[in-house]
Formats: C-alpha cells, sequence, structure tokens
C-alpha cells in the first residue's frame, strides 16, 4: 500500500512539474504586451499598405486603435518577405501585425475586420473592360499579368491562358522592387491587356492611374478561393489581447470601413460573394 501512495505522489509531482513550463510561457507571453504603446510591425515601404510616411491604409488604422487605446503607435519596421514574423513579432519587439489573413499558423488571429479578393485590371478603353470572370473567351491569346504563385495563377492554367501570362515576383523587398506597381506600368502603357492582382494591394494604386479599370472577381467558383478574411495577428498564446483587439475592431467597425473605402479597398461580405454595402 505505502508503495502504491509512493508511485501516485511521484506521479502527481511530475504531473505538476510537466504543466510548470507551460504556465511560466504563457505568463512570458502575456507579458510582452507593451501597456505604454501600441506597438505594430510593419513594412517601411509597402504602400498602399504601410510606410514610414504614415500615408498607408494600415497606417491609419493603426492610429485609429491607438487613439481608442489612449497610447501613441510605435512602429517596428522590417520589409514584408521571408522572415517578417520571425524577426518583429515573435522577437517581442512589436504586438501586433496588421493585415494577417485568416488561418495563418504564423499567428495568433484576431476576428476578421474586412473581407477582400483579387481583382482584374484593364485599360477603360480596351475590350476586355466588361470582362468580369478569367473563364471569359475574350482572354484568349491576351498578354496577362499576375504574381507569380498566387491563386489566380492557378485559375489562368484551368482556362488554358498560362502560354500569354507574364508572372511577376511574390516575395520581394519593396524598398527595391515593386511588382504591383510595374505590372500596372505594363498594362498602362501597353505591354499587358490585363492584370490580375490582390485587391487591397493593387485597387487602390490603380485607382490613382487614368485609365484604368479595376473588376473584383466575384465569380470564379472552383479552387483556390480567391477572396480571404484579414484579421491582426498576435502571438500564439496572447488570448486577452487577441480578445481586446476583437472588442475595439467589433466597436469601430464602421471607421475602419471608411479609412478601407476611402483607400480603395473592395471590401466583400464575409462569404466573399458580393460587395459589401455601405453600412452594412
Amino acid at each position: 500500500m505505502h508503495e502504491r501512495v509512493t508511485v501516485m505522489v511521484r506521479w502527481l509531482v511530475l504531473c505538476v512539474l510537466m504543466a510548470l513550463p507551460v504556465t511560466a510561457a504563457q505568463a512570458q507571453v502575456s507579458d510582452l504586451v507593451s501597456s505604454t504603446a501600441f506597438r505594430v510591425c510593419a513594412d517601411p515601404a509597402n504602400l498602399p499598405f504601410s510606410s514610414k510616411s504614415g500615408e498607408g491604409f494600415e497606417n491609419r488604422i493603426a492610429d485609429l486603435v491607438a487613439a481608442e487605446l489612449g497610447m501613441p503607435v510605435e512602429y517596428t519596421w522590417f520589409p514584408m518577405a521571408t522572415g517578417f514574423v520571425r524577426n518583429t513579432l515573435r522577437t517581442g519587439q512589436c504586438d501586433v501585425i496588421l493585415g494577417f489573413a485568416q488561418g495563418h499558423e504564423l499567428v495568433l488571429n484576431t476576428n476578421h475586420y474586412y473581407t477582400s479578393t483579387h481583382v482584374l485590371v484593364t485599360r477603360t478603353d480596351s475590350a476586355l473592360a466588361e470582362v468580369d470572370t478569367l473563364s471569359d473567351s475574350r482572354l484568349k491569346g491576351r498578354e496577362i499579368g499576375v504574381i507569380a504563385g498566387s491563386p489566380p495563377a492557378s485559375h489562368l492554367a484551368r482556362n488554358g491562358l498560362m502560354a500569354t501570362t507574364h508572372g511577376y515576383n511574390l516575395m520581394v523587398d519593396r524598398r527595391v522592387e515593386s511588382p504591383i506597381e510595374t505590372m500596372l506600368r505594363d498594362l498602362s502603357e501597353g505591354r499587358l491587356d490585363a492584370a490580375i492582382m490582390w485587391g487591397p494591394a493593387g485597387a487602390p494604386l490603380a485607382k490613382s492611374m487614368a485609365g484604368l479599370k479595376i473588376t473584383p472577381l466575384l465569380k470564379e467558383p472552383e479552387s483556390p478561393k480567391l477572396f480571404y478574411r484579414i484579421t491582426m495577428g498576435v502571438r500564439q498564446g496572447e488570448l486577452v489581447w487577441k480578445r481586446k483587439l476583437n472588442s475595439l475592431i467589433r466597436k469601430k467597425q464602421d471607421e475602419i470601413d471608411a479609412i478601407l473605402r476611402e483607400a480603395g479597398v473592395p471590401l466583400l461580405d464575409d462569404m466573399g460573394r458580393a460587395l459589401k454595402t455601405d453600412g452594412g
């Protein structure tokens, strides 16, 4: 009997010891969130999203959140390329990344604060200006630009359009290369007949260029999907911080929508089936 009790005690002690590192780790993660500033991890040269000059729509959303929290915004700058999360959020230098796709495993996602989709950009005087699906026969034989490896490329391949498709780099340092801007310039100057890009990245830039039409791609029934719900990303385990941001997103949703609409971001309903109505 004594031996049985000893074994049970040892098992209980082992369970407690196994639990201790997890509890400590959670406490340490929680302690990383600043109580004096809204610390944002961001790209210094990634317009229309963010820039050191504060011109991006994510800069404006950060200002909105910080004002609600009663804190100043502090940035940790790093190019949005390989190693971004590892060198910013995970080092504890900053506490949130704006503009993270829902379900991404590198971060803990807040509730989404907008849903958007890829867009087709054409010249307004082009025969392709009325095209609204990638299965449209009018795209056959046309010079089309797309970000290599992005979801629309799979749709182009399925529709037999790859022979005249031009790929632009996906992961770049925007301080030295800007594929979306290059693609739009190639379209505007006639080297492309159409360009396909992520709406929040391309639509605000295309909006500022004369003679271009932006068409959200809402009619692609097959995988991969072209719309995504966009969240704020925090460190894994920071549930209290996540809930605080969720509450703030819910409270300030109309103001967030207004910032995004003014920038030219195509906003969709939560299911990605239709454009979101103003106030809806």
